[in-house]
């Protein structure tokens, strides 16, 4: 299977304190893959690493054997949306319109075409009756929604998504992996940093554990496991895990 994402030996540090430890990761093409961690794992500078947003301190990363400088026309981002300014004045059309400036150019106005593109990732995302609406009126799902849609409307091969369903209600978050999962059936690659360890394994096909270091990462049936996931969290999965069999909830979002 073609690899899309390899990371060799990366190490982020900030003021000498490591972040990232010497992380290798090879990621297939077509697969959904959990970044999966407590806080201070290092999840989002993973990622942001990657995409070259934050200086490494040693290692590399390829995108299909290039890299990353070298197929940024090939990658979809969408941020953790906390890291954004909603309250900039755009409407939610706009917004996804920007997604396609990698291919029109920052000098060029989106036509007839590009606004149809946009109208048609807003409707896969069930907000296209909010089009013309601005940005900051939208609910937290819906700015989620709308972050997904830009991603959409690039076309991508490969998509790193930041905890796409963190704050988001039921009716998202169903949304949300029905489209992961057009992705993927689209040959798509998909990494995303996600928290509830209780949807990794219905979610998802690949997982990574992080905990500055690389602890495990592969197929979820072989990754995900409880010898793993106490090495990742330590002695709260099996708290967690025995708190969801005794009053039979779901489990506990974590990190």
């Amino acid at each position: 299977m073609e690899t899309a994402i390899e990371v060799s030996d990366l190490t982020v540090a900030y003021r000498d304190h490591p972040v990232l430890w010497d992380i290798d990761l090879d990621v297939p093409s077509g697969v959904l893959m959990a970044i999966v961690g407590p806080n201070g794992a290092g999840k989002t500078t993973l990622i942001k690493a990657i995409l070259g947003l934050v200086k490494t301190a040693a290692g590399q990363v390829l995108i299909f054997d290039k890299p990353y400088e070298k197929q940024r026309h090939r990658v979809g981002y969408v941020p953790q949306r906390g890291s954004v300014d909603w309250d900039f004045p755009t409407s939610v059309l706009d917004v996804v319109m920007m997604g396609l400036y990698g291919k029109i150019g920052w000098l060029r106005r989106p036509g007839r075409r590009e606004r149809a593109q946009a109208l048609d990732a807003l409707k896969k995302v069930g907000m296209d009756a909010f089009a013309n609406r601005q940005i900051s009126q939208l609910s937290g799902g819906q700015q989620q929604r709308v972050f997904l849609a830009r991603a959409l409307v690039q076309d991508a091969d490969v998509y790193f998504m930041d905890e796409p369903f963190q704050g988001v209600d039921a009716t998202t978050e169903r949304a949300i992996i029905a489209l992961l999962r057009e992705l993927r059936g689209r040959g798509k690659t998909v990494l995303v940093v996600h928290h509830d360890l209780q949807t990794v394994p219905e979610y998802f096909d690949e997982v990574m554990l992080l905990n500055v270091r690389r602890i495990a990462s592969g197929p979820v049936a072989d990754v995900f496991t409880d010898d793993n996931l106490r090495l990742t969290y330590g002695g709260r999965v099996a708290f967690l895990k025995a708190q969801q069999s005794k009053d039979d909830v779901p489990l506990a979002k974590v990190g």
